[in-house]
């Protein structure tokens, strides 16, 4: 996807290091940094420098890649990489597909070439199968950054949209903030102001009113779980639109490649969910006027949280999945079918 005109990705291979777009600095700052260390990788992961599930599972998997190649213990570096963020399958997927073809280097650098190229083609038939959906001058809403950062390029929830874009049916995005790392805010308004979408930023409680008004055709978020019976993980706050879009009559789609699928996960209750910092919630960060990027506090001293990263939606209140094989129904016998499982 595009940044000032040129394409690009998130994550690449160069030479004997694993680059990537620091998304902590976006929107403010467009940065790459490249990681030449196991730790840095996992560091990168766990600090949400890349993150987004399909990103972080070619994050992993480049890493586990770099890791052979300088001499790491393969078995303790995939140990590593995998318990870096806990809710997202595809961060395991891209590290089987890797280990798999363990212990040669060389093969291992070519299957996380492999899982990567496979990413960006499912991001991109996720857009083709999902502009069925949309009409001239839709109206979506999204939450969280489900865009290119975080899935490589095209995106999931996002790919349609950019389709849409360039097939000239002027698609228009409510982008709900995202509290409280702000990804939609920080990197998805980022995203549509680059790929020159029209767009509006919204608190993430202004969904449902949005809804009740008749502004909204339709919502698409990504997913970085789906269980076997079609219960949904992500970001925090995506249930909350679900129940909106439901009690007002409004399709809600999630857009995942299938490696978001967890066959082995047999429900909701049964991901699990990360919990993350607590002074995520108590600061917010943003640029100064004199162009400093600055962490200030906003609660009272002393103030406990609870801040789980993620949230699971109900089969039930989902309309479809939006995958590289076509729009399937959220329940199992669907997915047993795409995944082509007995």
């Amino acid at each position: 996807m595009k940044v000032n005109g040129e394409d690009y990705r998130a994550i690449w291979w160069e030479g004997d290091a694993v680059g990537f777009i620091d998304q902590r600095l976006l929107p403010h700052r467009f940065e790459s940094s490249s990681a030449t260390t196991l730790s840095q990788v996992a560091d990168a992961i766990s600090g949400m420098a890349i993150r987004g599930a399909p990103t972080i599972g070619v994050m992993a998997a480049y890493g586990l890649a770099l890791a052979a190649r300088i001499g790491e213990q393969i078995d303790d570096a995939y140990s590593l990489l995998v318990g870096t963020r806990p809710t997202a399958i595809n961060l395991k997927v891209g590290l089987d597909a890797v280990m798999a073809a363990a212990p040669d280097t060389g093969a291992m650098l070519a299957a996380a070439r492999t899982h990567d190229e496979s990413e960006v083609a499912a991001a991109r038939a996720i857009g083709v199968h999902g502009l069925d959906l949309l009409e001239h001058g839709s109206r979506v809403l999204t939450h969280c950054n489900a865009g290119w950062m975080a899935a490589q390029d095209w995106g999931t929830a996002t790919s349609p949209v950019y389709t849409a874009a360039r097939e000239g049916l002027n698609p228009f995005v409510w982008v709900s903030e995202t509290r409280p790392r702000l990804q939609g805010a920080r990197i998805t308004a980022w995203e549509m102001l680059n790929e020159g979408i029209d767009h509006r930023l919204i608190a993430d409680g202004a969904g449902a009113q949005l809804m009740r008004q008749g502004r909204v055709d339709v919502v698409i978020t990504g997913a970085d779980r789906i269980a076997a019976n079609g219960d949904t993980a992500n970001k925090i706050g995506t249930y909350s639109h679900a129940l909106a879009a439901h009690a007002n009559g409004v399709p809600f789609y999630i857009a995942a490649p299938l490696t978001t699928f967890d066959s082995r996960t047999p429900h909701g209750d049964a991901i699990p969910i990360e919990e993350r910092d607590e002074n995520e919630v108590r600061t917010l960060e943003g640029l100064t006027e004199d162009g400093e990027l600055k962490r200030v506090a906003i609660t009272p001293p002393g103030t406990q949280v609870i801040n789980p990263a993620f949230d699971v939606t109900p089969a039930s209140l989902i309309t479809g999945f939006i995958t590289e094989v076509g729009v399937i129904p959220a329940t199992p016998e669907a997915i047993m079918s795409a995944l082509k499982l007995p």
